[in-house]
């Protein structure tokens, strides 16, 4: 039995506490705030709950996969899993909406004919097609496995099959997110659409590479997932498991340094100078903080790849409405931006400001939990700005509800008040520098969308979370704690599940 000390009580870190634990290691949490789910966080105000962090969750089966292996009880003994019917609502610039299906390529083809026009449908449909010969490529190296040694494969092999073009009497293929719409899609709707899935990680889709098209096959094939009372009850549960399994968690015990002993790494020294001394230590921080744990000492391995720091945060927006959410009202509505180049031109840190209109998510939850009474509603609105953005938030608030009024008719008259979480406040949570939120890793792009492996150059320490690979978001966080338990309990040999 060795002892493990795990950094961080976000949601990659207790997936591989559980795990661990369950092994039969003596694991510990330590968390520097006083609560354990990393970004998935939530405020509460006058009976009215919001979450603050991710509003719903693609590909549960991570989670479903964690909590059998960790216990008896399945995930759904624990939580109520609610797909969301229709996967998203769409608002576009011109005034056209759409509700698309959640695991339904027929579905969603259906709804687009009917919105957008036949042959919008079939375009969208083959280019479905496509995307999942991406995903298939590309899944199981980059979600499922340890990073590969010679992970340059992955960042030269582009997974996406594009479309042969004729553009000035050559024939090219796609290599971006915006030359797939351009050249593939050619409707300004489809192209929004397509883009909307990387402008949610703050990702530049004439930069971000062809694959990721997978991003928007993995909603239309799996669909997206709520959690009844909030997603903050999925982080809630994890963290119950963990108790199940003796995990032991120490709130308010901030993590200053690792320690290193016979170049392994041999515990941690915590904020007053007290010592957890361990034969394994797991790490979910973001790299600026890893580096100063490890004292300015390089612990990535040999062949790191180059991957990339946050670059994007996010502004959340509680309202709490008098009224109660109308029937048949969709828990997702995505209010497109009518000014494209100057919302990528904010994204990618140009001078004017964020952009007065930029696109947004809108959550409309239909849970009671989440309300005083049936007389009103809890709304949450989303939009994207750069890491360490500072501004008049309240001003920025203002344009965002205005935005949000296409989704919301009447939203300002039903008003009670807001909230504004901003990437201050995400810092505040998560540790991670400007606010900034992990992006999923991707290949192709010359590895500029890994993440670094989860082993290090330290014998002994591992990484978990969305900061290593396979990058952000609740699955892949869910993925990285499998793999991270995987290569302590098994090896360096460990190749993932198979």
């Amino acid at each position: 039995m060795a002892r493990i000390a795990v950094i961080g009580a976000g949601m990659g870190a207790m997936a591989a506490a559980a795990r661990l634990a369950v092994a039969g290691h003596r694991v510990a949490v330590y968390e520097r705030t006083e609560t354990y789910g990393g970004a998935l966080r939530r405020l509460e105000r006058d009976g009215f709950a919001f979450d603050t962090g991710p509003g719903l969750l693609p590909l549960p089966a991570v989670y479903r996969d964690l909590f059998v292996k960790t216990g008896r009880e399945p995930l759904e003994a624990c939580v109520e899993l609610v797909q969301a019917d229709p996967s998203s609502h769409h608002v576009f610039a011109d005034g056209t909406r759409v509700s698309l299906a959640g695991a339904s390529r027929a579905g969603v083809v259906s709804a687009l004919e009917e919105s957008l026009g036949a042959d919008a449908a079939r375009r969208w449909g083959d280019f479905l097609v496509r995307a999942r010969e991406a995903w298939d490529r590309s899944r199981r190296p980059l979600l499922e496995e340890p990073l590969w040694p010679n992970w340059q494969v992955l960042a030269e092999r582009e997974p996406y099959p594009a479309v042969p073009h004729k553009k000035f009497l050559r024939t090219r293929t796609a290599g971006t997110l915006a030359e797939v719409g351009a050249w593939e899609l050619r409707d300004p709707r489809l192209i929004a659409l397509l883009e909307s899935h990387a402008l949610a990680y703050g990702l530049d889709p004439r930069s971000t590479p062809a694959s990721a098209a997978v991003l928007p096959y993995m909603e239309h094939a799996f669909g997206m997932w709520y959690v009844r009372g909030g997603m903050r009850e999925l982080a809630r549960a994890v963290y119950e498991r963990c108790l199940a399994r003796r995990v032991e968690f120490h709130f308010g015990a901030e993590a200053v340094g690792i320690l290193e002993k016979d170049g392994r790494a041999a515990g941690l020294e915590l904020a007053g100078g007290a010592v957890a001394e361990a034969d394994f230590v797991v790490a979910g921080v973001a790299p600026e903080v890893l580096d100063r744990l490890s004292g300015g000492t390089r612990v990535r391995g040999d062949g790191e790849v180059p991957g990339r720091r946050g670059t994007a945060s996010r502004v959340t927006l509680a309202l709490a409405l008098r009224g109660g959410r109308p029937e048949g009202t969709p828990h997702r509505t995505v209010v497109h931006t009518e000014d494209r180049e100057a919302e990528l031109e904010s994204l990618s840190g140009a001078p004017g400001g964020l952009p007065p209109r930029p696109t947004v998510t809108v959550l409309r939850p239909d849970d009671p939990a989440l309300v005083p009474d049936a007389g009103h509603e809890a709304v949450t609105v989303t939009s994207v700005v750069p890491a360490g953005t500072e501004g008049a938030w309240d001003a920025y608030a203002g344009n965002l509800i205005a935005v949000a009024e296409r989704a919301v008719p009447g939203l300002r008259d039903r008003l009670l008040w807001h909230e504004v979480r901003t990437p201050a406040d995400v810092a505040g949570e998560t540790g991670a520098e400007g606010g900034a939120v992990p992006v999923p890793a991707l290949a192709a792009a010359g590895g500029r969308l890994l993440h670094p492996a989860n082993s290090t150059g330290l014998a002994g320490l591992f990484t978990a979370g969305g900061w290593s690979h396979p990058g952000g978001g609740l699955p892949h966080a869910g993925m990285s704690g499998a793999l991270v338990a995987g290569l302590i309990v098994e090896g360096p040999e460990f190749r993932g599940s198979q």
